[in-house]
């Protein structure tokens, strides 16, 4: 036992270093990045609806739900995403390969805990944009890489048969890199012999907490209700950040090393707003058949600041998320018919994301789908899915992501704590 718990936290760590390479989008420039955690593999493949009880499937979203399991869980998610960046003059493409969570939930009778890792945030953009001032053209090329990670610890407890309870501690950390190269032009339209290049870094950490409630009750023999609340109060996370000045010989926006001294710049540490967080859903539907719900997300993003103060033409609203999603099984008992024991899962998201640029609203709407793939002879399945999806608008200079993304996860189960009969 104590060995399979020392294996668990050991693959829970080492893969922490995929964590920061997780988005190709414009908009991460912002803030903290471009936030990518919207529930596990099967709750995102509902439109991120998270109100639903699983004994076999972690729910991230809700700690309540770690009462709800029934065996230890191992879940694992990854997503390969297409995106293409369209303006109202030039088109772009862009893959990404990364890790969406890894967590495992450990059943102990009422009690659950769960302890895992997400992939919280990321950043990723490669920028060009051009100026002219007084007659003198400037390039300006800026890349950004890394993200924010949450290292979370939590329970869930029954309170009754239809009530539970959960609540978790989470830790925030990571490093956020930025880099701008200007290059300038002479008077006969040349470049100059040295562009500049400005290297900014941002160190975060900090702690948050989430707590979440899960109740179900029986409406009639075959159809049950379900709801459920969680609640993030509002948490700082801590910007450690550094500049550097230098020079460098580039004609692309390529970094090709540093010419002459670098000069460090002092700048200011800054706390940034993690938004409050407040999440309700409602279901129906018979859970061993079909269930139907819906449930909205509240944040308070307006308070939401952005890594360095000399960011501009950016403001932040308070953000709203609108999902409604639901699955199907067949035959759930069915041994002779395969198909009929996959969960069909569907479902859709709308939400204004909290990012004004330019007195644009940003919102980002997305058709899912998936299926659950049970394994033969155990509880454990694979889960696959597909995201739909538009994000942005051309409008105002801004760039519009049309993106697909295709999951995978890994739900596996075992049992543990189960004393032996036979050596």
């Amino acid at each position: 036992m104590i060995k399979k718990i020392i294996v668990s936290i050991c693959l829970l760590f080492s893969l922490a270093s995929f964590a920061q390479e997780g988005t190709s989008s414009p908009y991460s420039f912002y803030g903290i990045g471009d936030v990518r955690f919207k529930g596990s593999n099967e709750n995102n493949s509902m439109g991120g609806m998270s109100v639903i009880p699983d004994s076999i499937h972690l729910n991230i979203s809700n700690p309540a739900m770690y009462s709800n399991l029934k065996l230890t869980t191992y879940a694992i998610g990854g997503t390969f995403a297409v995106n293409k960046l369209k303006t109202s003059s030039q088109n772009e493409k862009a893959q990404r390969t990364t890790l969406d969570y890894l967590a495992i939930g450990i059943p102990l009778k009422k009690l659950g805990i769960g302890f895992g890792l997400i992939p919280y945030s990321s950043v990723g953009y490669n920028l060009k944009s051009s100026s002219t001032v007084n007659s003198v053209k400037t390039d300006s090329y800026d890349k950004g890489d890394g993200g924010v990670n949450k290292v979370f610890l939590g329970f869930g407890y029954q309170l009754t048969k239809s009530l539970s309870f959960g609540a978790d501690v989470q830790y925030n950390f990571g490093q956020i890199n930025a880099q701008n190269i200007s290059i300038l032009y002479n008077s006969g339209g040349l470049p100059i012999q040295y562009a500049s290049k400005e290297d900014n870094k941002s160190n975060a950490n900090g702690v948050n907490f989430n707590t979440g409630i899960s109740f179900h009750t029986k409406i009639n023999k075959e159809l049950s209700l379900f709801s459920s609340v969680t609640y993030s109060p509002q948490a700082k996370l801590n910007m450690g950040n550094t500049r550097s000045l230098s020079l460098t010989q580039s004609l692309t926006g390529e970094d090709n090393g540093n010419v002459g001294d670098v000069i460090d710049i002092t700048v200011s540490s800054v706390k940034v707003n993690l938004p409050s967080k407040f999440t309700f859903g409602v279901g129906v539907g018979d859970v061993k058949k079909w269930i139907l719900g819906t449930e909205i997300t509240l944040q308070g993003t307006s308070n939401f600041s952005n890594r360095f103060s000399d960011i501009n033409n950016v403001s932040f609203e308070n953000s709203t998320r609108l999902s409604v999603g639901g699955y199907y099984i067949p035959n759930y008992k069915s041994f002779s018919n395969y198909f009929s024991r996959i969960v069909y899962r569907g479902g859709f998201r709308y939400e204004t994301t909290g990012l004004i640029i330019n007195n644009e609203s940003i919102t980002d709407g997305a058709l899912t789908l998936g299926i659950g793939m049970p394994l033969r002879g155990s509880f454990s399945n694979v889960n696959i899915g597909a995201e739909f999806g538009k994000r942005g608008t051309t409008n105002a200079g801004l760039v519009q992501e049309n993106y697909m993304n295709f999951k995978v996860g890994l739900s596996l189960n075992d049992r543990w704590f189960v004393k032996r009969k036979y050596d």
